[in-house]
C-alpha cells in the first residue's frame, strides 16, 4: 500500500481513505460480475478485517469499511487470492448490463474498452485527478443520466454517439455527434486538455472554446492539413496540442454548448464519502418557478427501475435487489449470496443506485430469491421509501456523526411508508460533511451540537430552516410530511411548497406535539 488517500480521492485497494469509522476501500471488479461464492469470500474477508459493513455505491462500486492500515493490506491480499481483478485508472462507466441488454440502442462495451486502452497507451491516468471520469451510455434499461462524467457519450443510434462534457445528462455541455472511432479520439483529446490543467483539473474548467478547438482539429485532420493547436488554458501557460492524427474521424459539431452555466451538484453514493465527486458551487434553494424537483438534476438518483425483473438477451433475466441506504452487514449479504447460489445464480453484478443484479435465474427461482431478500430486509419493491433516502453511517459507527443517521432514516421509512412524498428526496447526514449526498435534496436532516437541523432545498452545509432534538428527527419528518400534504397546491412540487411555506412555518410544525 502506498499510504492513505486524501479525502476526495478514490479509495482504491492500494490507497485506502481515512473516514470517521476507519479506513475505506473501493472495489470495481474488472469483469463486472462476481460469482456468488466469491462474493461470500469477499464478505468474510470484510468481516475479518473491517467492521463487517459492505456497501454498494450510487455508481455501482463495492466498498468495505472500518479497516486499519494493517488489515487493509490483509484484505487486499485476500481479494487477490479470491481472483477478483479490480479495475484501476480513469473510470469509464457503462451499464452493468452492457452487451446483454436487449433494449440498448448500442452496446457501449467496445467504445469503453477502446477509451480505456487509449488512456493507458497515452499514460494519462497519473496526470488526471482521481475524480475525472468518462460515461458511455448505450441507452438501455439502466439509465446513467444521473451519473456525472467529465466526458459523456450517449448512443444516438448503433453507429453514432452524442458527446458532451462536464455534467450529468441534463447539465453537460454538448460538443457534437461522432462515430465510434472519432468519439474515442475526441475523448482522449479532451482528457489531454484536462490533464494540462494539473491534477485538480476537471472538464468544467475547460471553456467552450477548448472543446470547439478539439473538433476543429479533427476537421482539419480530415482535410489533410496539420491539426490545430488548442488554446493556452494551462495554469503554466503551456500550449496543449491535439492528439488527433491522420485517421478519418467523422465529427459533426452540434453547437448549443456555448454557455458557461452552472453544473448541477453531483449526486453521491451511500457511503462515508462521495464517489461522484465534489462540486465547488452549490445551487440556491429551488423556487416555485424551477423545474420539477423529482426530475431535475438536483435530485438524488433514485432509479427504482433496477428493482425487480430485468429482461436480458436470449430470453434470460436479471433480478435487481437494492441495499437499504446502500449498506448491508456482511452476515446478511452472505445469507443472500447463499440463497442466490441455491436458486441457480451464476453471477452477481454491483449496479448503480446501490443495487445488486443477480444473473442466471429463471422467473420461478427469481420469485423465491425475492422472498428471501425481503425476509433479510433488502429492498425488493420499487415503492420502498428507502430507495429515496440517502443516509450515511452516522453515530455511533462514525466518529464524526452527531445523530444515528441510518437509524433515523429507517424510522422515517418505517413510520411514513408510502405516505412519504414520492417527489421528495431526503438526505439524513450524521454531520455537516454530507458524505452520503453532497448535492442538494428536497430536505436534508443534519446532526449538529443542537440536535437535528432541517435544511430545505440545500446540502448538509446549507442554512438551517428549523431545529429539533436529535431523537425527535424522525417524528419531525412526520410532521413536515403532514404539513406538505395539507398545504401543497395542485401544481406544486415538494421543494416549491417547502420554499413557499418558509422557515417560520416549518419551525412551527416541528415544534408541534
Amino acid at each position: 500500500m502506498s499510504g492513505f488517500s486524501r479525502r476526495g480521492a478514490c479509495p482504491a485497494l492500494s490507497a485506502p481513505m481515512q473516514t470517521g469509522d476507519g479506513l475505506l476501500v473501493r472495489l470495481n471488479p474488472l469483469a463486472g460480475e462476481i460469482a456468488p461464492n466469491t462474493l461470500i469470500g469477499l464478505c468474510e474477508s470484510a468481516a475479518r478485517h473491517g467492521n463487517g459493513i459492505v456497501e454498494v455505491t450510487a455508481r455501482g462500486s463495492i466498498q468495505i469499511r472500518g479497516l486499519t492500515a494493517e488489515s487493509a493490506c490483509l484484505l487486499a491480499e485476500e481479494i487477490d487470492a479470491l481472483g477478483i481483478a479490480a479495475r484501476t485508472g480513469v473510470p469509464v462507466d457503462t451499464s452493468p448490463l452492457a452487451g446483454i441488454d436487449p433494449t440498448e440502442i448500442a452496446d457501449p462495451s467496445p467504445l469503453a474498452a477502446a477509451i480505456r486502452t487509449a488512456i493507458e497507451r497515452a499514460g494519462l491516468a497519473p496526470r488526471l485527478g482521481p475524480k475525472v471520469s468518462v460515461v458511455v451510455d448505450g441507452r438501455g434499461q439502466i439509465g446513467l443520466g444521473a451519473i456525472i462524467g467529465d466526458v459523456r457519450m450517449v448512443a444516438k443510434d448503433a453507429e453514432r454517439w452524442r458527446l458532451s462534457v462536464a455534467g450529468d445528462e441534463s447539465s453537460a455541455r454538448l460538443v457534437g455527434e461522432f462515430d465510434t472511432d472519432a468519439a474515442c479520439a475526441v475523448t482522449l483529446d479532451i482528457l489531454q486538455a484536462i490533464a494540462a490543467l494539473g491534477r485538480q483539473g476537471r472538464a468544467r474548467d475547460l471553456g467552450p472554446q477548448v472543446t470547439r478547438a478539439v473538433v476543429e482539429a479533427y476537421e482539419t485532420s480530415r482535410s489533410g492539413t496539420p491539426p490545430s493547436v488548442l488554446p493556452d488554458i494551462s495554469p503554466t501557460g503551456s500550449e496543449i496540442g491535439s492528439s488527433g492524427g491522420s485517421a478519418d474521424h467523422a465529427a459533426s459539431p452540434m453547437g448549443g454548448g456555448s454557455d458557461d452555466s452552472l453544473i448541477s451538484p453531483l449526486a453521491a453514493e451511500m457511503s462515508g464519502r462521495t464517489e461522484w465527486g465534489a462540486k465547488d458551487r452549490e445551487l440556491a434553494v429551488e423556487s416555485p418557478g424551477n423545474a420539477d424537483e423529482s426530475t431535475s438534476e438536483h435530485s438524488t438518483p433514485t432509479d427504482s427501475s433496477l428493482v425487480g425483473i430485468l429482461p436480458l438477451t436470449d430470453s434470460r433475466i436479471a433480478l435487481g435487489i437494492a441495499l437499504p441506504f446502500g449498506s448491508l452487514d456482511a452476515v446478511t449479504l452472505i445469507a443472500f449470496c447463499q440463497a442466490a447460489t441455491a436458486a441457480g445464480a451464476t453471477g452477481i453484478r454491483p449496479a448503480p443506485v446501490r443495487s445488486l443484479l443477480v444473473i442466471g435465474l429463471d422467473r420461478a427461482s427469481a420469485a423465491t430469491l425475492t422472498a428471501t431478500a425481503k425476509s433479510l430486509s433488502l429492498i425488493t419493491s420499487p415503492a420502498d421509501p428507502r430507495i429515496r433516502i440517502a443516509a450515511c453511517p452516522g453515530a455511533p459507527a462514525c466518529s464524526s456523526g452527531m445523530i444515528a443517521a441510518r437509524d433515523v432514516a429507517t424510522d422515517i421509512a418505517t413510520d411514513l411508508g408510502e405516505s412519504l412524498d414520492p417527489e421528495l428526496t431526503l438526505h439524513v447526514s450524521g454531520c455537516a460533511k454530507g458524505c452520503a449526498h453532497p448535492g442538494p435534496s428536497t430536505l436534508t436532516i443534519v446532526g449538529d451540537e443542537k440536535g437535528a437541523v432541517f435544511v430545505v432545498g440545500g446540502t448538509a452545509k446549507g442554512l438551517p430552516a428549523a431545529y429539533t432534538a436529535g431523537y425527535e428527527a424522525a417524528r419531525g419528518m412526520g410532521r413536515l410530511t403532514k404539513l406538505l400534504a395539507q398545504e401543497r397546491k395542485p401544481d406544486e412540487n415538494a421543494a416549491a411548497c417547502l420554499a413557499r411555506l418558509g422557515t417560520k412555518r416549518l419551525a412551527q410544525a416541528l415544534a408541534q406535539e
